[in-house]
């Protein structure tokens, strides 16, 4: 009776953003447009202003807060990538420039990764003969960043100048619904960060509660401060 060993069984899997795209613009975008606004509402409600001062304060607060977002990700992530360029670039005149050099470079970062001597020697060399893959495997090991992989600044830009938007008009529902009572706005900007702290737990290992509470205590810390200054100021007026 012989036995076969079980055959490796192949499968798939996927890994959740971590590159710095849509996700991290997504969630900066909304959690800083709830932040904004609701502190905003707080601020300009607390000194007395009209409730149409509130909401047109609250309108150009989301028209401008989205447009900044969305080219300051744009800058940020273009910025980001061209340093990268730079990098690879720079990396493979040191190949073209210095093979031996780098080939020893490549033995000592597998040696150090726990592989045998001569192994790693063997395998870099074999690697090496690939100038793609040689860059590539440099790249990575020294920048811990993938030339192939990176994020786009489009999709940072559009990704916060939505979330942004959507966030900041949370605080502002029952003015545009027609109800000019401060303690609602602020009672939607709560039930906002909570929400949003709660649904981006689904990316982390955080509980979904904790990350609600975090972005709620964080939010309220916002709009109690800038409340203290608007009572104040309105005070003083």
């Amino acid at each position: 009776m012989t036995s076969e060993a079980p055959a490796a069984e192949a499968h798939e899997h996927s890994h959740a953003d971590v590159s710095g795209g849509w996700l991290r613009a997504a969630v900066f975008g909304a959690m800083d447009g709830l932040v904004t606004n609701t502190a905003l509402v707080a601020g300009v409600g607390a000194g007395g202003a009209a409730p149409r001062a509130i909401l047109l304060s609250g309108v150009a607060s989301l028209v401008a807060g989205a447009i900044s977002m969305a080219l300051g990700e744009y800058t940020s992530v273009k910025t980001q990538n061209e340093q990268l360029d730079l990098e690879v670039d720079k990396e493979r005149r040191e190949l073209q420039r210095n093979p031996r050099g780098e080939l020893a470079e490549l033995v000592e970062m597998l040696r150090v990764r726990g592989v045998d001597d001569e192994l790693a020697r063997r395998v870099a060399v074999q690697l090496h003969r690939d100038p793609d893959t040689a860059l590539r495997l440099h790249v990575v090991a020294e920048l811990g960043l993938n030339p192939e992989d990176k994020p786009s600044p489009r999709t940072a830009a559009v990704s916060s100048f939505v979330t942004f938007a959507t966030g900041a008009a949370v605080p502002l529902l029952p003015y545009l619904l027609g109800f000019s009572l401060l303690w609602a706005a602020l009672a939607c900007g709560a039930l906002g960060l909570a929400v949003a702290g709660a649904l981006s737990s689904r990316f982390t290992p955080r509980p979904w509660w904790y990350a609600a509470l975090r972005q709620l205590v964080f939010g309220a810390l916002a709009a109690g401060v800038t409340y203290a200054v608007g009572s104040a100021i309105g005070v003083a007026v």
